[in-house]
C-alpha cells in the first residue's frame, strides 16, 4: 500500500515539475508541414521552438513534399507552414488553393532561386549552358521532382533549348553532395539553387543570369495557415502572422545545422540567443 502511495506521489511530482516526459499547458497540438530543405527546417523548427518552449502548444513537424504540402493545408490536415516561396516558386499550388487557405504574409524578404554554378565557371548565363553541356557532364543537379524550382528548371530547359542537358531528380542533401565533390576537384557543375541556403556562405557560388526571365524576380517566403486555425488557435495564429526574421538571422542557424546541429536544438539556441525578435511574435 504505501508503496502504491509512494508511487502515485512520485508520478504527480513529475507531472507537476515536468521532470518526466514533455508536459504542455493543454493548449492543443499544433501541426507544421514542411519539405525538408535547409531554409524550411530552419524556419519550422523555430516556430516549433517558440510555440512549444515558449507558450506551451504540443508542435509536430511533419516533413512532406511540396504538393502534399498545400493539399495538407487545404483539407485541414496540416495547420501551417513556414515555407511559401511566392510570387513564383509556388505560384501553381498556391492557384489551386489559395481560396482554401490563410496567406499570412512573408516571412522573409529577399529569396530568390535559380540555376547556380562555382565561380571559377567561366559562364555567367543561362544561355551558355548548352554550349558546354560536356564539361556539365549534360546534367543540372536538381534536388526533389515535387518541389517548384524542378518546375521552373524544366521550363528552363525547353527556353533555353538546353538539348544537350537533362535535369537530374534527386534532393537537398545530394545535391550539395555532388556540388562538394565537384568543388573539390575543380569540376564544373550546375545545380538548382535558392537563397536562403548554406551553401553560399561554404563556397565561393554565383547564381546565372536569366535573361528570359524563366526563373523570376525577387521572392518572399511567406506563412500560410489553414481556414479556421485563427478561430481554433487565435494565440497560435497570432503568432505566426507576427513571424518575420532576415536572411543573415535564418542564415545563422542554416550554419548550424550544416556543421551538423539537431535542427530543433539550433532553433531552441537561436530562440535563446534572440530574445527581443522573439518577443516581437509573441507580445
Amino acid at each position: 500500500m504505501k508503496k502504491r502511495v509512494l508511487a502515485a506521489v512520485l508520478a504527480a511530482v513529475f507531472l507537476i515539475t515536468g521532470l518526466g516526459s514533455p508536459v504542455f499547458a493543454g493548449k492543443g497540438k499544433v501541426k507544421i508541414g514542411y519539405v525538408e530543405w535547409a531554409c524550411a527546417t530552419a524556419s519550422s523548427n523555430t516556430a516549433k521552438a517558440v510555440l512549444q518552449e515558449k507558450m506551451g502548444y504540443d508542435v509536430e513537424l511533419i516533413p512532406v513534399s511540396g504538393a502534399a504540402m498545400w493539399k495538407g493545408l487545404e483539407t485541414g490536415d496540416i495547420d501551417a507552414m513556414t515555407t511559401a516561396w511566392l510570387p513564383v516558386t509556388h505560384s501553381t499550388y498556391f492557384e489551386k488553393v489559395k481560396g482554401d487557405v490563410d496567406n499570412l504574409g512573408p516571412n522573409l524578404e529577399g529569396a530568390g532561386i535559380g540555376l547556380v554554378v562555382p565561380q571559377y565557371v567561366t559562364i555567367d548565363s543561362i544561355d551558355q549552358i548548352n554550349a558546354n553541356a560536356d564539361k556539365f557532364d549534360g546534367k543540372i543537379i536538381g534536388i526533389d521532382p515535387g518541389a517548384g524550382i524542378m518546375g521552373k528548371t524544366e521550363k528552363a530547359l525547353e527556353d533555353y533549348n538546353m538539348d544537350d542537358m537533362k535535369l537530374v531528380d534527386s534532393s537537398g542533401a545530394m545535391m550539395t553532395a555532388t556540388l562538394a565533390s565537384k568543388i573539390k576537384n575543380k569540376e564544373w557543375v550546375v545545380v538548382t539553387g535558392w537563397t536562403p541556403h548554406w551553401k553560399f556562405a561554404r563556397w565561393d557560388l554565383k547564381y546565372l543570369k536569366d535573361p528570359k526571365g524563366v526563373y523570376g524576380g525577387a521572392e518572399h517566403i511567406a506563412t500560410v495557415a489553414r481556414k479556421g486555425l485563427k478561430e481554433d488557435m487565435p494565440e497560435v495564429y497570432a503568432m505566426l502572422d507576427k513571424f518575420f526574421w532576415t536572411l543573415p538571422e535564418i542564415g545563422e542557424q542554416m550554419g548550424w545545422n550544416a556543421e551538423g546541429s539537431d535542427p530543433y536544438d539550433s532553433a531552441k539556441r537561436w530562440i535563446k540567443e534572440n530574445p527581443e525578435r522573439v518577443n516581437e511574435w509573441i507580445k
